[in-house]
């Protein structure tokens, strides 16, 4: 189990029908983030998880000891057709990727090699090996700067950034392939996603990691000599940027309600993933020293490239079409469960070397 803690089951069941013992969930990116708390959810609702994981962000570490774990690429055809041959794979749930927006418009290319170009392949592999449920981890970014907030599914698709740009790609890949194939997938458009799993099994571990909340707990605990916040000036009540932050737990909950969606509707959809109310940089540092009780040392820095005013999540779909009820909906809790994840990370990150 991960830095010894033993994974507590949830109330939450997956429709244990298609859970049978030879049918498996393939995770990508499972070792990352966001796909190490899916396969904590899985596990513990009972399904059978392998995960394909580079490991080039992600850690061995990271995931549970009852998944598999395959080191590889998803671009590599014979390695997903193996994998998914092997371990009897039945649904896809896909969250390798690159992810800054920064980064993805100073190496375009990168990103849609990574994004789109290898997502393309897994989804051609999926079919072709006879997976029909494929789960995608999309962005809010597809939305670039919304003209109204909190912004639906239905608002124009306007990415800022070659990020959003490849994730959206990837989107207009999966419709074309469910219209073509017998194939059905899920779309969750997450907007900013913090936190840590509550039992302390997993959190954000990236080194040089870009996320607010992140950099901030790292900042009071005196992992940086400071923080930036880029831009006062944007069009929000305290001139900087307005996002809306949901906790990682309930985001891989929101993965699970997909799939049982996905099983029991076998319809094709997607979704926002948020809370539908919106925190600026500042309320967020203040929430920091807050629950930290340091006063952050907080540079003003230049706007980043890619970056939209503000982006809140309408997320009343989600809510009405999978059940989905947040449980972590508390900037707070958020705060102080990814400042005690990061308190204790170097002696995880030591222990498991």
């Amino acid at each position: 189990m991960l830095h010894g803690t033993i994974a507590i089951p949830r109330v939450l069941i997956v429709n244990r029908s298609w859970s049978s013992i030879t049918m498996s969930i393939l995770v990508t990116g499972g070792a990352g983030y966001i796909g190490s708390h899916m396969v904590l959810e899985l596990i513990d609702a009972g399904e059978k998880v392998v995960v394909v994981d580079n490991l080039s962000t992600g850690f061995r570490w990271a995931v549970h000891n009852d998944a598999t774990l395959v080191v590889g690429d998803i671009g590599n055809v014979d390695l997903i057709k193996r994998t998914i041959a092997e371990h009897n794979v039945s649904a896809i749930v896909h969250f390798a990727g690159s992810i800054v927006v920064p980064e993805s418009v100073t190496d375009p290319l990168g990103y849609y090699e990574n994004n789109t170009a290898k997502s393309r392949t897994l989804i051609a592999t999926a079919i072709d090996s006879g997976v029909r449920h494929f789960i995608f981890s999309s962005t809010a970014a597809v939305y670039g700067n919304p003209a109204e907030n909190p912004v639906s599914e239905d608002a124009v698709l306007q990415p800022m950034s070659p990020y959003g740009r490849s994730k959206l790609m990837t989107e207009w890949m999966l419709a074309d392939a469910a219209h073509a194939h017998d194939f059905k997938y899920v779309a969750l458009r997450y907007f900013n996603v913090a936190g840590a799993d509550p039992n302390g099994r997993s959190g954000q571990s990236t080194p040089r990691a870009t996320h607010l909340i992140k950099v901030a707990c790292e900042s009071a605990l005196g992992k940086r000599s400071h923080m930036q916040i880029f831009g006062n000036d944007y069009p929000t009540p305290d001139g900087t940027c307005i996002r809306d932050y949901i906790h990682v737990t309930d985001l891989a909950l929101a993965h699970l309600e997909a799939l049982t969606y996905l099983r029991e509707k076998d319809t094709s959809n997607f979704f926002n993933c948020g809370y539908s109310k919106g925190y600026s940089v500042l309320e967020v540092v203040d929430a920091v020293k807050r629950v930290s009780g340091v006063e952050l040392d907080a540079r003003l820095a230049e706007r980043r490239p890619g970056d939209p005013a503000a982006i809140v999540a309408a997320s009343a779909k989600i809510r009405q079409t999978l059940g989905w009820m947040p449980r972590h909906d508390n900037l707070e809790q958020i705060v102080s469960q990814a400042l005690s994840w990061e308190k204790h990370l170097d002696a995880i990150k030591a222990k498991a070397s």
